[in-house]
């Protein structure tokens, strides 16, 4: 009897606790911390590292802005972490070597500028006031300089009487039509005059393109991801002192961007990635290559490199003989190789670890007997640990969660991870990933108030073979034996991957629980995070095979007896939204579907949006070709556009470049004169990240918005 009374206690207990426990709202979206730029200090005794927030913007009372400021933890577990920096958006942290200061960068006066903070208490100080700013500060080893980057566009760059005193011209061609040389971009010498001679008609031509009156495209990428961009800059590699005033010197030449630039062990030598080719546009070379230089940045020589090949990431080993790096070919569809070689090696010295993974965030153990490397993986983002000599790869977290930024000095490991109970918290544990302590509660607290849904895991196999894997969540006030309305989320890219360790769609997912529904997705064939053969899976097949997949995986839901099958919607952004179109062009089950900042019209996507070369990677041509025209017709959702009859909303933000809002305007239109239920919301200003790094406000009117729309059909 004690016993039973004991049980029924405990089940009244816990029903209290699940009621006290409120819905997630759509305003919680604020209240979301995120962490990034995690870095340990040189003994490893202290990690600082980025938090961003949202905060209200003003006085207004709907709008709020992203503020990103610098923290710091201590890795004994002795304290909370504390905040170092108060004014606003200070990131990328890089610490001292003697551990006493942390440079970072902070815009200041309209560009990132470095700041440097004693940790011995005062105000930060401005470091850098340089006219290009400067952005990502690494120490040398003696702590005596700092290397940065800075873009400099291409017009400022011939016209620098100190980074080119000699006023040099590229030497590749700059492709402006009916000029021979590039002889045309040398500052022009004649005065303006729309009457004059030809010199003096293209000095007040150009005049109006410096005031802005017109725009002059001569490069082949001229979509940046808010508008149109005719011009093109080069980032280079500085070193200046420690000591405010002190005059930045270029490390690095010509009219090339280099990607990466970090110094060796010694301090003697720079390792940076680039491609540097006289005989290409920077817009037609794909390829890359990694280079060794004196840190002065002269003596520069090619380590690396080959045609039609990538080779990118290089991380050096804490003695300064080895460098990791990763490799691939120019295709974008791709899962590019994990390799390590001797510095002063050649390429038949390469040892290529195995990993069909994509991989980040290289890092050398202290001992140089691993790799550490984070991967997307079957609906997680786990850490990995490779042994150099072995070639073995151990996975040390799990696939339920998502590691970000890490950093291990000293068997110490501290790192951010996303799961379903927390979308944000540090980390600290032991170099095997054991041990796990959870050190901040940024998220914690406030999250475990909340009423939360959690995934199940399930998976089939698909016509091809291959196993595809999908989760479902029941709605948050979930009760057996009722049947419940379903959305199907679908990814983008086409290359992402969803599962309970990705981050960005931890409060979406959770918010149409809270109102009462299911969710199911999936990740369909052409996913990342499940090797090469899975990732090009869906070449020239976007449509029919990906949209067997994701229905597959609702249909299966269905089995479970929970879906009221009446009440089904279904949404998507990017990749999702042409694969949205195409569902409910071919199939008619849903109540009602969204599309965000889709793709409709492969054909004119080309042109449209700055991710074109997804058209020749995934449909083998161009749209004047025969063969891939035909492919973009049957790929392309508006070809059945007459067949679409579910009730739809459609998403697009006035800016975004990547896929081009004409494409939405089109698919639009083509609904309207067909008489068809649709609705079509434009969100001023915004671009392509509207759902994961725009304007609040819009964020929050495009997830209500798609609420409201839904709920006019399944009532």
């Amino acid at each position: 009897m004690q016993r039973l009374a004991f049980l029924i206690c405990l089940l009244i207990s816990v029903s209290v606790c699940a009621q006290d426990k409120q819905p997630v709202s759509v305003t919680d979206m604020l209240k979301i911390k995120s962490i990034g730029n995690v870095t340990l200090s040189p003994d490893g005794s202290r990690a600082a590292f980025t938090v961003t927030e949202i905060e209200n913007d003003g006085d207004s009372k709907w709008d709020y802005r992203y503020v990103t400021r610098l923290w710091m933890v201590p890795t004994d577990g002795s304290s909370a972490p504390r905040q170092l920096t108060t004014r606003d958006n200070a990131s990328q942290p890089a610490w001292s070597p003697d551990g006493k200061q942390l440079a970072f960068t902070r815009a200041a006066d309209g560009k990132a500028q470095i700041f440097l903070l004693s940790l011995d208490g005062g105000e930060a100080r401005q470091l850098t006031k340089y006219k290009y700013g400067a952005s990502s500060p690494r120490w040398s080893p003696d702590g005596k300089q700092i290397l940065f980057a800075c873009n400099i566009p291409m017009a400022d760059l011939i016209k620098d009487s100190v980074l080119n005193p000699e006023g040099k011209i590229p030497v590749w061609p700059y492709e402006k039509p009916g000029f021979d040389r590039n002889e045309q971009l040398r500052p022009l010498t004649a005065k303006a005059n729309p009457d004059g001679s030809i010199e003096e008609v293209r000095a007040y031509l150009n005049n109006n393109v410096t005031d802005k009156k017109a725009r002059v495209i001569n490069k082949l990428n001229f979509q940046d991801e808010l508008n149109i961009n005719g011009d093109l800059g080069f980032i280079h590699f500085f070193v200046t002192g420690t000591q405010p005033g002190d005059s930045p010197v270029a490390v690095t030449h010509g009219f090339y961007s280099f990607a990466s630039a970090g110094y060796t062990p010694d301090g003697k030598q720079l390792v940076l990635s680039a491609h540097i080719d006289s005989l290409q546009h920077p817009n037609r070379a794909l390829e890359n290559e990694i280079y060794i230089a004196n840190a002065d940045g002269s003596g520069l020589r090619r380590i690396i490199g080959k045609d039609k090949m990538v080779y990118s990431s290089p991380t050096i080993s804490p003695s300064g003989k080895w460098m990791a790096f990763q490799v691939s070919e120019t295709s974008f569809v791709r899962v590019p190789q994990l390799a390590v070689m001797p510095v002063n090696g050649s390429e038949k010295d390469i040892v290529y670890i195995p990993f069909d993974r994509s991989k980040a965030n290289i890092t050398w153990s202290g001992d140089e007997n691993y790799l550490y490397i984070t991967a997307p993986a079957n609906g997680g983002f786990p850490l990995y640990r490779v042994n150099v000599k072995t070639k073995q790869v151990e996975q040390l977290t799990d696939y339920n969660s998502g590691i970000g930024s890490f950093d291990i000095v000293n068997n110490k490991l501290v790192f951010v991870k996303t799961e379903v109970a927390s979308p944000f918290e540090l980390y600290l544990a032991d170099g095997s990933a054991k041990n796990a302590k959870r050190i901040s509660s940024f998220n914690y607290d406030w999250v475990k108030t909340k009423q939360l849904s959690f995934p199940e895991k399930k998976t089939f196999t698909n016509d091809k073979g291959m196993t595809i894997e999908y989760w479902m969540m029941k709605p948050a006030n979930y009760t057996p034996g009722k049947k419940y309305p379903v959305v199907l989320e679908i990814h983008g890219g086409p290359s992402a991957m969803w599962g309970p360790g990705e981050s960005s769609m931890w409060h979406e997912y959770q918010f149409f629980c809270s109102k009462g529904y299911g969710v199911v997705y999936c990740n369909p064939r052409g996913s990342g995070g499940y090797g090469e053969k899975f990732l090009r899976a869906n070449i020239n097949d976007w449509g029919r095979g990906p949209s067997g997949d994701v229905l597959t995986a609702l249909d299966k839901t269905v089995k479970e007896g929970w879906i009221d099958t009446s009440k089904m919607v279904v949404t998507g952004g990017s990749y999702a939204g042409y694969l949205v179109a195409w569902i409910i062009a071919h199939d008619h089950r849903f109540k009602a579907a969204c599309s965000q900042r889709g793709v409709y019209d492969l054909s004119t996507f080309f042109g449209e949006g700055n991710a074109w070369r997804l058209v020749p990677n995934y449909f083998g041509g161009y749209p004047w070709e025969a063969a891939a025209k035909a492919n973009l017709q049957r790929e392309s959702p508006i070809t059945y556009v007459q067949n679409i009859k579910t009730p739809y909303i459609i998403f697009h933000g006035d800016n975004d470049r990547r896929t081009g809002f004409v494409e939405s305007e089109m698919l639009y239109r083509s609904l309207k004169v067909l008489g068809r239920p649709v609705e079509y919301v434009r969100h001023p200003n915004a671009s392509h990240e509207i759902t994961r790094s725009g304007d609040n406000r819009q964020r929050i009117d495009q997830m209500l918005r798609t609420w409201e729309f839904f709920e006019r059909w399944i009532k």
